[in-house]
């Protein structure tokens, strides 16, 4: 069988192989619960925690104390909203129509309970106005939440801005970073926000580890904990940590770091390639989202005209992602792309295409080339 070229970067990645290398003796050396502290192996594993920490705190340019480890982003997302919300205070919460599901939904849940949620448009940019979001606050709002790059479309959002704006007026800005390690740099002091999410899986890090940063402030950011037990987290996530997960993580972002610069223009320069020879190839291509406010790794297009799932079904040798999410089994369009003002009919012709770090060029051609096969026979039906 040929090789299948992956091309779906956004939603996952492989564990790099120092990463994998880092892991291993937390597997089976330091296999001790970190929480044990009467004995040496116990004391191992927490020595392994504490490193990775103060390791990804200097990363992200915070505190060890400020990182509470979680078991991926949809988790620390949920711990900052929930968490905030259920201390019993404001009941407004303000975000984006093109955020994940996993704020979303949480919001929604919210909703559910009374809490009143605004959802600010975006507009064809894909990119959130700063302002826009300002004239949502009310004397009641309690906290927003932006994310940095949206998942599906790869724009960036002011979150520095709206953090300024926000805090102008005292309201905790949340950001769900999840998709910008590797793509962009990542300083929560430059941010200027309160609380942020990561997961490791998407900066070639294992999957089922991430964190949230909860800035120290005067006074504290209280948050509800979702899980009780042993009280782990400085009781903010309790349950044994996830040692080997927590090492490959600040391996993963140390990499995504290093690797920063070189990455974003190797990886914009190929998805700048596959962009023109798919549009050579369709010229009713529609491109997805602001090419001057996007990471260099994601195009996302419509073949206006062309069903996204029949077009994936015929191409078994790529692996790439509609940009729909399916309810069942009855199509649902993106989200995302209703609130560009897309069609659904163009919204359910959208693929997006996340290249990463062992994408080739050769790859991208061929890539290139199976689409434009499958897209010219679909035409033809």
């Amino acid at each position: 069988m040929n090789k299948v070229i992956y091309l779906d970067y956004n939603a996952t990645t492989p564990v790099d192989s120092q990463v994998l290398q880092a892991m291993l003796p937390a597997f089976s050396q330091h296999f001790g619960n970190p929480s044990s502290r009467t004995h040496a192996y116990g004391w191992a594993a927490a020595q392994l925690v504490d490193q990775a920490r103060t390791t990804l705190a200097a990363l992200l340019g915070a505190s060890p104390e400020e990182l509470v480890f979680t078991s991926g982003a949809t988790e620390a997302n949920n711990l900052a909203i929930k968490g905030l919300a259920w201390t019993g205070r404001k009941r407004h919460i303000v975000t984006t129509a093109i955020e994940h599901p996993a704020v979303l939904e949480t919001c929604d849940s919210l909703q559910r309970e009374g809490f009143t949620v605004t959802r600010v448009p975006v507009g064809k940019s894909g990119v959130v106005d700063p302002q826009e979001v300002a004239q949502a606050l009310t004397d009641d709002t309690l906290l927003v939440s932006v994310m940095l790059v949206n998942n599906e479309i790869g724009t960036v959002q002011p979150v520095a801005e709206i953090a300024r704006l926000c805090h102008e007026r005292g309201v905790v800005v949340h950001c769900d970073a999840t998709q910008a390690p590797g793509k962009l740099e990542v300083d929560v002091r430059k941010l200027g926000v309160d609380l942020l999410s990561l997961s490791a899986h998407k900066f070639y890090g294992p999957k089922g580890v991430g964190l949230l940063y909860v800035r120290r402030q005067k006074p504290p950011l209280r948050l509800e904990p979702l899980l009780h037990g042993g009280g782990q987290e400085a009781g903010l996530r309790s349950g044994t940590l996830n040692v080997p997960g927590i090492v490959g993580m600040a391996k993963a972002l140390e990499l995504a770091v290093h690797n920063l610069y070189g990455e974003r223009a190797r990886q914009g320069a190929l998805r700048d390639r596959l962009r023109e020879q798919l549009f050579a190839a369709y010229p009713r291509l529609l491109e997805n989202g602001d090419p001057a406010h996007r990471v260099p790794n994601t195009l996302n297009v419509s073949f206006v005209g062309v069903d996204s799932g029949s077009l994936v079904a015929c191409l078994p040798r790529l692996a790439v992602s509609p940009a729909s999410a399916c309810a069942t089994a009855k199509p649902k369009p993106s989200h995302v792309l209703l609130a560009l003002g897309r069609t659904p009919e163009e919204a359910n012709s959208a693929l997006r295409f996340s290249l990463g770090r062992p994408t080739t060029p050769e790859e991208v051609e061929e890539a290139a080339r199976m689409v434009a096969e499958a897209v010219s026979k679909l035409v033809r039906k």
